[in-house]
């Protein structure tokens, strides 16, 4: 089973990073919608509790966290490619960066805008088990200045960029250009048409329609029971696009060991070490319903333990 099926709910920017990324490379998938809460009863099993969004499956193996989804669908099909022209070190680096440094307040803007619309238990979520602090309207007013100064300040060297160039590293789009536009997505999808004076979003405006242009190729829907059954009655693929096992921890393949998000959503997620490297993390689990699966994780933004 290589066809992907991507986890995901629609107010998800995270997903919508994805989705674009499937529409550039024009990919066939299957869909299945998620709340934007937990419980999430058939994904949990295969995720072994890791609950961020999206999260792709390929038969019975899983990839948490968008750096690593896209490396999988870059490998999936690698052309167009996310990564053009050798420019996969700086993209890399600089989607981690963007998204890392933009993402609370980004969240501080929206809010402004939209906050008394967000359901009180979706805040009560992202304060307690999530993020681990409180995105009310009332409770992120007085530092909406801030937030908006330092927004501005990170639109003011994208714009610089794609107006010398078509996207951020040049002449062609890269996963840095996925990066920067899914938190300007989220802002413009969903806030009043003044959010881009008060952003200064006017010159990034052609880049940001270029990307949106791209669709979210042919998606259809698929439930999570039948997603589960395709896990349950799929084999783990051998990891072959790790070239080294060697890790800075000296954690012996084979180990019982544990995969922790180093910002939020910080839930463990405990296998047997299968590969790592500088880049990634392939862990083997067993659940008693589901079988045999591989969870990947991006390197970058996690901490590997023995457990």
């Amino acid at each position: 089973m290589t066809t992907p099926i991507l986890h995901h709910y629609e107010f998800s920017t995270f997903s919508e990073k994805i989705r674009t990324a499937l529409g550039y490379k024009q990919l066939a998938w299957k869909s299945v919608d998620i709340p934007g809460l937990p419980p999430r009863p058939l994904l949990t099993p295969l995720t072994g509790g890791y609950r961020r969004a999206p999260v792709l499956q390929i038969g019975a193996d899983i990839y948490c966290d968008t750096h690593a989804i896209l490396s999988a669908l870059e490998r999936l099909k690698p052309t167009p490619s996310l990564f053009p022209s050798d420019t996969e070190g700086l993209a890399r680096g600089l989607g981690f960066a963007w998204e890392r440094q933009m993402w609370v307040p980004t969240i501080g803007v929206l809010v402004h805008f939209i906050g008394e619309h967000i359901p009180p238990e979706f805040i009560k979520d992202r304060k307690e088990g999530y993020l681990g602090i409180d995105i009310s309207k009332n409770a992120m007013a007085p530092q909406f200045q801030e937030h908006v100064q330092f927004v501005r300040g990170q639109i003011a060297w994208l714009a610089q960029a794609v107006t010398t160039h078509k996207y951020v590293l040049g002449d062609q789009l890269s996963a840095a250009d996925l990066a920067c536009w899914q938190t300007i997505f989220l802002l413009r999808k969903n806030c009043p048409p003044e959010v881009d004076t008060l952003l200064n979003l006017g010159p990034i405006v052609p880049w940001y329609d270029r990307i949106a242009a791209l669709g979210h190729g042919t998606s259809t829907a698929m439930t999570p029971e039948e997603a589960f059954e395709i896990a349950k009655t799929s084999k783990p693929q051998p990891v072959t696009h790790i070239t080294a096992s060697a890790n800075s921890e000296g954690i012996a393949v084979g180990s019982k060991v544990s995969v922790t998000p180093e910002d939020n959503a910080r839930v463990p997620v405990v296998g047997t070490l299968v590969a790592s490297d500088a880049f990634n993390i392939v862990i083997h689990r067993h659940d008693d319903v589901a079988g045999d699966l591989h969870v990947h994780f991006p390197r970058l933004g996690y901490t590997l333990v023995a457990a």
